[in-house]
This record gives C-alpha cells, sequence and structure tokens, in this order.
C-alpha cells in the first residue's frame, strides 16, 4: 500500500477543518434550520471543492448558477445559508474577507398572499376534524400562532395555570423563549387531554408516547385542509400566518402579534398589514 503524500494530509486535514466549522456555526440552531443549512452548505462546499480561503468571487457565482432550476424562495433559502457560513467564517478569523457581502438573492413576489386562509376557512378545517388531540393541534396551531417544530417540542411543564386560563412556554428560533397566554376555552381543553401525564410528557403524543413529529402534524393539517374543501398544499404554518393576519384584521396591536409570533423585527409582522390592507387610494377613485 502506497503512503499517503503531505499534499493529500493537507487536504484531508482542510476539509476535517471545514466540516468542524459548519457544526460549529450550525450549534445552537433549531433542528429544521440545522438540516435545511447543512445541506445547502454542503452542496456549495462540494461544489467549490477547494479550501475556503482559496474560494473566489468566480466559484460564489459559479455555484449560484447551479441554483437558477429552483424556485426563488429555495435559492433565497441556499444563498441566505451560504452568505450566513461566510460570514461566520469571517468573524471566526477563518477568512479574512468576507464575499459573501456580495452575494444577491432572486428577487420576487412575495407569496404570503397565497398562503392565507380565511376565518370560516380555519373555523371549517377545525369542525371537520372529530379527534380531540388532533382538533387541539389546529386549535393551538392557530390560536397561538405555533410553528410546527415549537408546537412538537411542547411538554406539560412548559403550561402553566394563570387565573381562569394558563399560558405556554415555548422555544423559538434561535433559542428565543416566549410566553403565549391563551384563551380560557383553549386552556380548559388541553387540560381535559392531559389526564394522568406527568409534567415531562409531551403535550401532544404518538401511539408510543414519544413526541409528535412534525410528519404528522403536516398530514393531520393537511387532512383537515381537504375535508373542509380546501384544495391548496396547506401546512401548519399557514395557521400561524392565519394567526398573525386575522388578529391585526380585528384590531390586535402590532407589536402584541409580534410578540406572540416572536418575530424578532416588526417589520415581518407589518407584512401582514401589508397583504390584506382595508382601504387603499384605489378605493377613492372614480370606477
Amino acid at each position: 500500500m502506497g503512503s499517503v503524500s503531505s499534499n493529500e494530509t493537507n487536504v484531508l486535514l482542510a476539509t476535517d477543518a471545514i466540516a468542524q466549522l459548519v457544526e460549529m456555526w450550525l450549534f445552537g440552531r433549531s433542528p429544521r434550520t440545522i438540516d435545511v443549512y447543512r445541506r445547502y452548505t454542503h452542496r456549495f462546499l462540494g461544489y467549490v471543492n477547494k479550501p475556503l480561503h482559496l474560494v473566489t468571487l468566480a466559484d460564489i457565482q459559479g455555484w449560484q448558477k447551479t441554483l437558477e432550476g429552483m424556485a426563488p424562495n429555495s435559492q433565497r433559502i441556499a444563498i441566505a445559508a451560504v452568505k450566513s457560513f461566510l460570514k461566520f467564517a469571517s468573524s471566526t478569523g477563518v477568512l479574512e474577507v468576507n464575499l459573501g457581502v456580495l452575494m444577491r438573492s432572486p428577487k420576487g413576489k412575495d407569496a404570503l398572499t397565497e398562503r392565507l386562509l380565511t376565518e370560516p376557512e380555519v373555523v371549517a378545517m377545525m369542525a371537520s376534524e372529530k379527534d380531540v388531540r388532533n382538533y387541539l393541534i389546529l386549535r393551538l396551531l392557530y390560536l397561538a400562532g405555533l410553528r410546527v417544530s415549537e408546537l412538537c417540542q411542547l411538554c406539560w411543564k412548559d403550561t402553566v395555570p394563570r387565573g381562569e386560563t394558563g399560558q405556554i412556554t415555548v422555544q423559538g428560533k434561535g433559542g428565543k423563549v416566549r410566553t403565549i397566554l391563551l384563551p380560557p376555552t383553549l386552556w380548559t381543553q388541553l387540560q381535559q387531554l392531559r389526564g394522568d401525564a406527568s409534567v415531562s410528557d409531551p403535550v401532544f403524543r404518538s401511539k408510543n408516547g414519544k413526541p409528535l413529529d412534525r410528519i404528522r402534524v403536516f398530514r393531520i393539517v393537511k387532512a383537515a385542509a381537504k375535508r373542509a374543501g380546501i384544495n391548496e398544499n396547506v401546512s401548519p404554518h399557514w395557521l400561524r400566518h392565519a394567526h398573525a393576519s386575522h388578529s391585526l384584521d380585528r384590531g390586535a396591536p402590532l407589536h402584541l402579534t409580534q410578540r406572540t409570533l416572536g418575530h424578532s423585527r416588526i417589520g415581518t409582522t407589518e407584512r401582514y398589514l401589508h397583504v390584506r390592507p382595508n382601504d387603499s387610494s384605489a378605493m377613492y377613485l372614480p370606477e
């Protein structure tokens, strides 16, 4: 067996160092973000196929061209992942120059309007669900505006009574924790669901007693939408969108909706005001 050359050894060491850097960068992120960001970053690193400090702007632009067959939103996520990774590499001193700042994401229309359920549609989805657990999943996704990962991770120890109602504490994106006060009826229904479950048990369990996984929640939501006659590809996040839109329509203060949803920027919450305006200058012109 031949010996390994010094150049080959250096390549192996560089590969290991980059792999370690990727894991350091992903540390503390949500499981979903880790999965998506790791996948796109590995694709990028596989494309450039050279030590990170030797990557050029031409390499980066060449990789971006490989994304052109993807949907604009998928391209934006891929670019955001690589930009974040290169920024981390620069901030840790691995790279002297962060070429990621020169990357540009494709512009596109805001597809949020295509993912907004009406109040009657949400009511119809809930009315169609006869399973108590699944019904409360729909209720909590909508009324608390939870992300699917937040719902799956929720345990009984995260629920605390507050007078005639109660509150839940969830861990959102970036490990940020927020507490949400629930409507009294929803709180009562959740307590009835609990039965003799211990504080460490998940609120929503599968048949084997483990936390319900996100795929199962997606199927529950999709099935409810289909029964309600909604033909679009409805996901749990649509109920979060509906919470934002409907609460603002009903007069909830913008900052309160932002805090309930855990948006880091008020501009993210403001999008829901823009996609369903209650007035416009068009209404003042003669028809």
